[in-house]
């Protein structure tokens, strides 16, 4: 009996010379360029799926957009970094622990709005001293620098942001 030969691509190939395999392949990869549309000679690995997985993988290492990656009030969280962490940090209230920044506190104590918490952040009340640069009478003001009335309404805007969201944490982004 004889032994049958399985002819196998590389078995079929190897029995060409070498200029002959060149012309095949050469051949072959124009036949593969025209049925893809493309033109000859584009590098094969261009449409690999091996380069599709890198590309895929490699997504999440890309830089974020700043406009994803940071919040929409940085001014503000500079300003609370400076002016207001020392007594609310995260949001609380070291003073007085029922008038944290969450919301819950705030709509007990009436300040729902952003003018109402610029209100109290210009003016003061109680254990909060004011900040506003016109800010009566001075034992309620602060002892430190005064804040301009936009620095107040951006504090005001982040806080009342950051009380909606459940006050996550607080980054200063590059001020």
């Amino acid at each position: 009996m004889q032994a049958l030969t399985v002819l196998t691509p590389s078995l079929w190939l190897s029995s060409f010379s070498s200029s002959q395999k060149d012309k095949l392949l050469r051949k072959k990869k124009k036949k593969k360029a025209q049925e893809h549309n493309r033109p000859q000679g584009v590098v094969d690995f261009l449409a690999s799926p091996l380069l599709s997985a890198i590309l895929t993988l490699s997504i999440p290492l890309l830089p974020v957009p700043a406009s994803f990656s940071q919040p929409e009030y940085p001014k503000g969280s500079a300003l609370f970094q400076k002016a207001c962490i020392g007594c609310h940090d995260m949001g609380g209230n070291i003073l007085q622990p029922g008038a944290t920044l969450f919301m819950k506190d705030l709509q007990r104590n009436g300040l729902v709005t952003e003018e109402e918490i610029y209100n109290i952040t210009y003016y003061g009340k109680g254990r909060m001293p004011g900040f506003g640069e016109k800010c009566t009478p001075r034992g309620q003001c602060t002892f430190g620098p005064r804040l301009e009335e936009e620095e107040i309404k951006q504090l005001a805007e982040f806080v009342k942001l950051q009380a909606e969201r459940g006050w996550p944490n607080v980054e200063t982004y590059g001020d």
